[in-house]
């Protein structure tokens, strides 16, 4: 076998597909306009009250239910308690948690068992999914941890601290020997703290995809609160079928004019008339 840090990294290739059920409107959408591949490194950019947990929550059940044979864990650092119980009860897959009342030690202890044993599995050929929420709490702690440099940067951050989360967030990849290890991060921001700004500023351009939350949709009641314009996937070309690329393109053409909002009330009134995102996008041709 050869070891985790050895094996080449690629561009994703194969889908993880979101779709499940036709009400289960988020990950349609998601699967359509940001699309997940095997060893995506993606960033959920969210505002408090956005709507990340729920959203958490249905992408690990969809995965779990298209990709039966993959391993699915979800990482919780820094969270509350009740918050915990409810993502063992709703997710399928593995919950691994460290609450808020833990020292910043554990978390990062937490955060290293889980890492290690995702890349003991892709070394094995497995396809290996983390959902870590979130990675600026991770990142705190990790500032907690580490020994002082003595170089802060704006935040009160220390200029080593940041280095292991984004070893952690880096390591996801799709690997040409076979298996990959996908990583799917929150970054909260919007919370008053400037630490949690400079740790966004930090990771925002590293992944390659990223899904943009928004705070006004989901006070509007939109559900999903994703602002559709500031999402993507970089290399999608590399994980949708040439005819369906074309099409999304299209369909981002026709939403550019409008606001987020209304961009998303649109998507999610037409994509709700239809069954499958297929049939949705064999109709966009008369969606005016």
């Amino acid at each position: 076998k050869i070891f985790f840090d050895n094996l080449t990294p690629l561009y994703p290739e194969d889908r993880l597909r979101l779709e499940t059920v036709p009400t289960e409107i988020s990950t349609r959408i998601m699967d359509m306009l940001t699309p997940l591949g095997k060893g995506q490194r993606a960033l959920i950019v969210a505002p408090p009250y956005s709507g990340k947990t729920v959203l958490l929550q249905k992408i690990a059940n969809a995965i779990v239910e298209n990709h039966p044979d993959s391993v699915l864990m979800v990482l919780l650092i820094d969270e509350r308690p009740e918050e915990v119980t409810d993502m063992q009860r709703n997710v399928k897959g593995e919950v691994i948690a460290s609450t808020f009342d833990e020292p910043a030690e554990r978390h990062v202890q937490i955060a290293e068992m889980v890492l290690e044993k995702a890349k003991r599995l892709v070394e094995h050929k497995k396809d290996v999914i983390i959902l870590l929420d979130s990675i600026t709490r991770l990142a705190r702690a990790y500032n907690t941890v580490e020994p002082h440099s003595g170089k802060i940067l704006s935040g009160g951050v220390d200029s080593n601290a940041l280095h292991k989360p984004k070893r952690f967030f880096g390591s996801a990849r799709a690997v040409e020997e076979g298996g990959s290890l996908t990583v799917i991060a929150t970054a909260l921001v919007e919370t008053g703290s400037r630490m949690d700004e400079v740790i966004f500023e930090e990771f925002k351009g590293t992944g390659n995809m990223e899904l943009q939350l928004d705070r006004s949709l989901f006070q509007r009641r939109i559900y999903p609160a994703i602002d559709i314009k500031r999402s993507n996937t970089r290399h999608e070309e590399k994980l949708l079928p040439d005819a369906d690329l074309q099409k999304i393109w299209l369909l981002r053409k026709a939403i550019n004019d409008l606001n987020s909002a209304e961009a998303m009330e649109l998507l999610i009134d037409r994509i709700g008339r239809c069954k499958t995102n297929e049939e949705f996008l064999n109709n966009l041709t008369n969606m005016d």
